[in-house]
C-alpha cells in the first residue's frame, strides 16, 4: 500500500524538511526536489510502520468497545413481574 499525501500536505512536508535541514544541520540547505525525494522515501519506507500502528490502535479501541457492548446495551430478562409488582405496591 502506498501512502499518499494531498498536494497541500506534501508541499507543507517538503517545506518542513527544507527548514529542518537549515535549522538542525548547520545551515545546510536541501533543495525542493531532494526534500521531495526524501519525503517519498520516508512515506514508502517508514509510512507503513506508522499506518500499521494506527490500524492496531484502532483495533484495540474497537475491541475494547465491543467487549463493553453487553454492559452498555444489556436489558434485564424476565423483568415484567418485577416491574408489575413495583407498580402494584405503589398504588396501595
Amino acid at each position: 500500500m502506498t501512502l499518499e499525501l494531498s498536494r497541500e500536505a506534501r508541499q507543507q512536508a517538503i517545506s518542513s524538511i527544507e527548514r529542518y535541514f537549515v535549522e538542525h544541520m548547520d545551515g545546510q540547505k536541501i533543495g525542493n526536489i531532494t526534500a521531495g525525494a526524501l519525503l517519498g522515501f520516508f512515506l514508502e519506507e517508514i509510512g507503513p510502520v506508522l499506518y500499521n500502528r494506527g490500524v492496531a490502535d484502532a483495533q484495540e479501541r474497537l475491541q475494547a468497545r465491543v467487549a463493553e457492548l453487553d454492559i452498555e446495551v444489556h436489558e434485564e430478562e424476565f423483568d415484567y413481574w418485577r416491574k408489575y409488582d413495583k407498580q402494584t405496591k405503589g398504588r396501595r
